[in-house]
C-alpha cells in the first residue's frame, strides 16, 4: 500500500495543492490524506498503515515555474518549504521513518500565497500532471530538485 499526504493551506493560493491533489487523487493501491497545516495529527495512521511508500506533497519555493515539480531530499526540505506548518515537515518525516519503507517528499512551486487567492491554473495543471505520473507509477519521471 502506499500513502499519499497533502499537505499546505488551502487559504493560502496554491500553498493548498496538496490538499488539492489529496483530494481528487484516486489510484488502486493508493490511500490519501488531507492534513492542512497539521500532518502531525496523521502520523498515527501512518504507523498503523506502515505504507511501502508515503508521499507527501506540498507547495515549495524552488524558483521553478508555477506549477513544475520535484522530489526534494530530505536535507533540503527546510530550504524550500513555505512553513505554513504546525510541525516542520523534517521532524514529521524523522517521526515516520521507522514506519515506512520509502518517504518521498515532492515539491510544487507557486505562484501565489497571499490570503484569500485562487489557486492559479498553471498550478492546477501541474498537479494534473503529477497525479497522471503517479497514477502511472512512473516515480523516475520526476525530477529530483
Amino acid at each position: 500500500m502506499r500513502i499519499l499526504m497533502g499537505v499546505g493551506n488551502d487559504l493560502l493560493g496554491d500553498d493548498g495543492v496538496g490538499i488539492y491533489i489529496a483530494d481528487r487523487f484516486v489510484a488502486k493501491g493508493w490511500r490519501t490524506l488531507s492534513c492542512g497545516t497539521a500532518p502531525e495529527n496523521f502520523t498515527s495512521v501512518i504507523r498503523r498503515e506502515q505504507p511501502e511508500i508515503l508521499l507527501i506533497v506540498d507547495a515549495a519555493e524552488m524558483g521553478l515555474s508555477p506549477g513544475e515539480f520535484r522530489i526534494v531530499m530530505e536535507s533540503d526540505i527546510e530550504d524550500v518549504s513555505i512553513g505554513t506548518h504546525q510541525l516542520p515537515l523534517s521532524h514529521l518525516i524523522t517521526y515516520l521513518r521507522s514506519s515506512v519503507t520509502e518517504i518521498i517528499f515532492i515539491g510544487i512551486q507557486p505562484r501565489t500565497v497571499e490570503m484569500g487567492a485562487e489557486m492559479s491554473a498553471d498550478v492546477k495543471e501541474g498537479a494534473a500532471l503529477l497525479m497522471r505520473i503517479l497514477e502511472s507509477g512512473r516515480f523516475a519521471d520526476i525530477p529530483v530538485f
